[in-house]
């Protein structure tokens, strides 16, 4: 399989290039040049193939030889070592829980996976040491912090914004030491991505450090993210109902994975971009302009982003056709007391608890199922409410009990290095 460069079709690469490199030397994102397709016999037999076999199958024709099928088979299955179950929560709405990983969060699949594959790659090659650059508002920083921990030949390096991620995201990226360092920045999560990608275009720095990027912009960290969706529907066909899914959407990686995995064959009828404060792309289908602007903080603050770095690929998927994205996607946009009071109506109605991200793709598949019939409808828990204790307790009056892998990070002392701007960043990767 080949990628070429969102930017300039010209520039193509294997799979192994594109994640060693994060994005492509003119910026651009890569984006597979074919979509593959499934055959319908696969879906047929999906509930006789265990989790790893699906994975296989959905990802392989993406990965080629460049990772034979065997090591390919073991980093699946060590990625996908924990259940992803979907929980009926009232009459035809249920919740795809991804937060039953090591970080309790979707992004330990993605994180996982890359972590796999680039240390398959640093194993089998020269590449020397790799420095793992990447820009978190919230679960990113702590999957990737755990996925590569420890893994030879691999620094990783976090920003952050200050105050603007949980107490529990911020021990889950900042307590690890060893090969991760974390930088806490004055700013907002899109100043982080912003300086993640100047450093890769800066030669001062790529001449001296070989970087990639582990957030959603790289190939290993959005592809994996298509398994949730054919695992989901594994447990979803004999419903025999049009399916939705609502995903909670700040940087579009997620919820683009389901859209490949839908151009791949998988029977999902719509998806809703269920978006926060930051609307972006609600306002994109709206009115048809795309219209970047400063993200602004919420109480989910993993979609606290303005200029969605993956919506790229999503109009990619669709020839950049706005008529039909919106034949496929809607997308809503909730304040926090929409939020806080959806929580606790779900908590006193059905004993369900959400944490915020997920009480907004609640919401958004409210919105859309609102005089349809014949839906099951799907919206994707993505954390574990207990990573935002204080907001979620408040929000339905009640206790939320803390797993032991949280409750063992309590005591646990953070440690980073704050920055204030790109100069400060250079000034610590050439340091």
């Amino acid at each position: 399989m080949k990628y070429f460069s969102l930017n300039n079709r010209e520039h193509t690469s294997n799979f192994e290039d594109a994640v060693v490199r994060g994005l492509a030397p003119d910026k651009g994102l890569y984006f597979p040049e074919e979509i593959v397709k499934l055959p319908a016999s696969f879906f047929q037999e999906l509930n006789k193939l265990d989790k790893t076999e699906i994975a296989f199958n959905a990802i392989q024709k993406y990965v080629g030889a460049e990772i034979p099928d065997s090591e390919l088979m073991d980093i699946i299955d060590e990625t996908l070592d924990f259940e992803f179950p979907v929980v009926d929560v009232e009459e035809n709405i249920g919740s795809l829980e991804l937060f039953h990983g090591p970080t309790l969060a979707f992004k330990d699949v993605g994180a996982r996976f890359m972590a796999g594959s680039l240390g398959y790659f640093i194993k089998k090659g020269n590449l020397g040491k790799v420095t793992v650059l990447v820009a978190t508002s919230g679960d990113t920083g702590g999957a990737v912090a755990n996925g590569f921990l420890g893994v030879d030949g691999i620094d990783v390096v976090i920003l952050y914004p200050k105050g603007k991620v949980s107490d529990i995201q911020e021990k889950q990226l900042t307590t690890l030491g060893q090969n991760i360092t974390a930088l806490k920045v004055d700013g907002v999560f899109d100043d982080c991505q912003k300086m993640v990608k100047q450093a890769f275009l800066d030669k001062d720095i790529t001449e001296q450090r070989r970087l990639t990027s582990a957030n959603s912009i790289n190939l290993a960290r959005w592809l994996p993210q298509m398994f949730y969706y054919f695992l989901a529907y594994r447990q979803l066909a004999d419903k025999n109902k049009k399916l939705v899914f609502s995903v909670p959407s700040g940087n579009f990686g997620n919820i683009c994975a389901g859209m490949l995995a839908r151009e791949m064959g998988l029977p999902i009828d719509h998806f809703v971009a269920a978006n926060n404060a930051n609307d972006t792309v609600t306002n994109y289908l709206d009115t048809a302009n795309y219209k970047p602007k400063p993200s602004v903080a919420t109480i989910s603050n993993a979609m606290d982003v303005g200029d969605p770095s993956n919506f790229i690929r999503v109009l990619r998927l669709f020839d950049d056709e706005y008529s039909s994205v919106k034949k496929v996607l809607s997308a809503y946009s909730f304040d926090d007391e929409a939020t806080r009071k959806v929580m606790k109506k779900v908590y006193s109605e059905t004993g369900y608890i959400m944490d915020p991200h997920g009480a907004v793709g609640y919401l958004g598949l409210q919105k859309y199922l609102k005089d349809k019939d014949g839906y099951y409808g799907t919206f994707l828990e993505t954390a574990h409410p207990v990573k935002f204790l204080d907001t979620v307790e408040a929000a339905i009056g009640d206790k939320v009990e803390i797993p032991d892998v949280i409750q063992a990070l309590m005591d646990e002392q953070k440690k980073s290095l704050q920055i204030s701007n790109y100069e400060d960043l250079k000034g610590y990767l050439l340091s």
